[in-house]
Order: structure tokens, then C-alpha cells, then sequence
């Protein structure tokens, strides 16, 4: 009797198949990195002429208040969006699970709808909602009585960094619900239905059965969360352009204000290493810290 084997690909379908992906990565990410890196190292204004500066750009960013200024706008998005779209993203995707939840594809397909809209539409439709004079949020708070709470979102400065955090937040909840779904698919349902006969409902099952079970999906999307929120650019710079001033400006805008508006771009180009080195340290300690987590 004949027994089914599995085919082993040959050493060159594996380049065949994988060889495009990676040429395209080392394309897309790899070089511009290096060249970027090359860039920092000078001072370079367009031109043919480059004068190598050594570590200059990076010991004037180090001594830069608008740096850091960047950079802690950078933090205070991070924190906010990490708490926002992967905390709401697992109470969401608890609900979705529950069987007592009816017409969940309809629910799911509508979370994950703001996803697939263009970052630049998104920006543009919270614009709109947060004008003072005629927007949704300001014009629902009067109708309500809520006068007192009437506000320029997007013009205070001490304030407009949390305006522009929320939009990323609800943009992108969808997309981690859906991948802490797909973690919740590998609980058995006999877990999940014997713990609620045995009365953990609500917010028991989310802590005390959810949650631990589905740790390493969620460090999974805090790393995520965090890598896409430590480079955003695209949102911010439709709502305020990195305004009013630079009390919303992030790393990412400033590299590019350096580079296309003042164009430094050995400086920018520093900018944006010095951004990538941030953003690894960061998702390492999450990483580690997770790790650390489920070895206890």
C-alpha cells in the first residue's frame, strides 16, 4: 500500500517563489536605509556638493530642543494609541467572540472598515469634525447643552497632540481586533463555554481567561502599534502640518520639514536613523518584557 508523501521544493523554487519579495524588500527598505544612514554623515543641501561631517548632524540633534520637542510628541502618540487601539481592540474583539453577539461579520466588516481608508481621507474628515465653528464633535456638545465644552481641537497647543491621537485610534482599533480574533480562534470554544456556564462573564472572561491565553497576540500588536505610531506621518500632516508651531510636530515630520522645506538632508537623514534606533529599542523592550511575561 502506497503511502502519501509530502513534496519537498526544490532549493530553486524556494528563490523562485521567495526571491521577488526579497528583492523588492532589500529595495524598498534596505537601501533607502543604508543611503539614508550615508547621508547623515554629511552635510547636503541638494547639490552635488557634500561635505562630510561625521557624526555632526547627530552630536546638533542632541543639542536640538526641536528634537526632542519631536520626540517626546512621538512618545505621548505612541502611549496614547498603544493603550487606545490594542485596549479597545481586545474588548472589542471579546465582545465579537461572544456568543451572544448577533450579525458579528456585519459588526466585524464595519470596525474594520476606517482601515482601508486612506490615512490623508482620514485626516480630512477629522479636520472636519473638529472645527470649531461648524464641526460634528463641537456642534453634538451644543445640542446636548455642552457649551462649556465647546473647543478649538485642533488649535490649542498644549491640547492638539491628543486631538491628533484619537483619529489613530479609531482608525486602526479594527485592524488589532481582527488580528486578536484570529488569536482567539485558537482558544477552544469548550474553554470559553465552560467559563461562562461557570458564571466568568464580561470582564472575568477577558481577564482571567482571555487575556492570559491571548498574551503573546497582544505583545504582537503593542509592537505593532508601537513600530506604526513611532513613524506616522501621513495623519498628522493632513490634520495640523505639525501645528500650531511644532506642538504636534513628530519625528517623522521633522525629518521631512529638514529635508524638503530647509533641505538639510544629511540632518533629516539623521533624523530619520536616530527615529529607526528609538522605535527598535522601544519594540525590544516590549518584546523582552512580553517575553519575560509568559516565562513566569
Amino acid at each position: 500500500m502506497k503511502t502519501s508523501t509530502t513534496l519537498k521544493p526544490r532549493k530553486y523554487q524556494y528563490f523562485l517563489y521567495l526571491g521577488p519579495g526579497v528583492l523588492l524588500y532589500i529595495f524598498a527598505v534596505i537601501i533607502p536605509i543604508l543611503w539614508a544612514l550615508r547621508y547623515s554623515f554629511y552635510n547636503w543641501s541638494g547639490g552635488a556638493k557634500m561635505d562630510f561631517v561625521g557624526l555632526g548632524n547627530y552630536i546638533e540633534i542632541f543639542k536640538d530642543p526641536l528634537f526632542w520637542k519631536s520626540l517626546s510628541n512621538n512618545l505621548i502618540v505612541v502611549g496614547i494609541c498603544l493603550v487606545g487601539q490594542v485596549g479597545i481592540a481586545i474588548i472589542i474583539a471579546t465582545l465579537l467572540s461572544s456568543k451572544y453577539i448577533k450579525g458579528r461579520q456585519i459588526h466585524r466588516s464595519v470596525v474594520f472598515f476606517p482601515t482601508v481608508l486612506s490615512a490623508i481621507v482620514i485626516g480630512f474628515i477629522w479636520v472636519i469634525m473638529y472645527n470649531k465653528d461648524y464641526g460634528l464633535l463641537n456642534w453634538f456638545l451644543n445640542t446636548i447643552g455642552l457649551k462649556s465644552l465647546i473647543y478649538p481641537w485642533l488649535d490649542d497647543p498644549k491640547k492638539v497632540i491628543y486631538s491628533v491621537s484619537y483619529p489613530l485610534i479609531w482608525q486602526y482599533i479594527g485592524y488589532y481586533a481582527i488580528i486578536l480574533l484570529a488569536g482567539m480562534s485558537n482558544i477552544s470554544s469548550e474553554v470559553l463555554e465552560s467559563c461562562e456556564i461557570d458564571g466568568a462573564i464580561g470582564w472575568r472572561k477577558l481577564v482571567y481567561i482571555i487575556y492570559p491565553l491571548l498574551k503573546p497576540t497582544i505583545a504582537i500588536c503593542a509592537m505593532m502599534s508601537i513600530a506604526g505610531n513611532m513613524k506616522i506621518f501621513d495623519n498628522i500632516m493632513a490634520m495640523t502640518n505639525g501645528g500650531p508651531g511644532s506642538s504636534s510636530t513628530v519625528l517623522a515630520i521633522y525629518a521631512y520639514k529638514q529635508s524638503f522645506t530647509f533641505f538639510r538632508f544629511g540632518y533629516g537623514s539623521a533624523v530619520s536613523i536616530v527615529m529607526l534606533l528609538v522605535s527598535v529599542v522601544i519594540i525590544s523592550i516590549t518584546k523582552f518584557s512580553a517575553r519575560g511575561d509568559n516565562n513566569d
